[in-house]
């Protein structure tokens, strides 16, 4: 079992990433500095590294936004451009497990998109679960199969935790 966790969102601009993350935290939510709860019950919650905007877009090297604490759980937006493969490299260097939500098609596309980047190959071979929504859709399905994941993963590290 690794110790680490990144979950992340893939895809093109405008393609739902910024409302996966304000659908899972309840409201508008951006990178910060420090670790915020992330509720995944209305009493348990885990403590999160959220990079609202992508690392791609933002034209910086994911370790500088994150920093050398290495959060327990990171979520991630990812561009669907070639200089991604520094992001994941980066949370693969760094021991996290990943599970990565390809948007296809995203909710500007005008339809489903081959893999023309080879990203999607790219992250399984870095043993990366990867799994594909349609960002046209309500971010309702796509965000509570994130909340599972990280509930599932958090509760076998036993860092969960209880408000009170």
């Amino acid at each position: 079992m690794t110790e680490r966790i990144m979950v992340g969102v893939l895809g093109n601009r405008d393609s739902g990433k910024t409302t996966t993350w304000k659908k899972l935290f309840g409201g508008t939510v951006r990178t910060g500095t420090d670790l915020r709860k992330l509720f995944l019950s209305e009493t348990e919650y885990v403590e999160v590294f959220l990079v609202s905007g992508s690392p791609e877009e933002r034209e910086t090297y994911v370790g500088k936004l994150i920093g050398s604490k290495l959060p327990r759980i990171v979520l991630c937006s990812i561009q669907y451009r070639r200089d991604a493969t520094e992001t994941i490299d980066f949370f693969d260097d760094h021991g996290y497990y990943t599970y990565v939500q390809w948007l296809n098609p995203g909710y500007r596309d005008k339809g489903i998109e081959p893999d023309s980047l080879g990203l999607i190959s790219y992250l399984l071979y870095k043993s990366a679960t990867v799994a594909i929504r349609n960002g046209k859709d309500h971010p309702n399905g796509r965000v509570q199969d994130i909340r599972e994941i990280i509930y599932g993963w958090a509760w076998n590290n036993r860092l969960i935790r209880e408000l009170g």
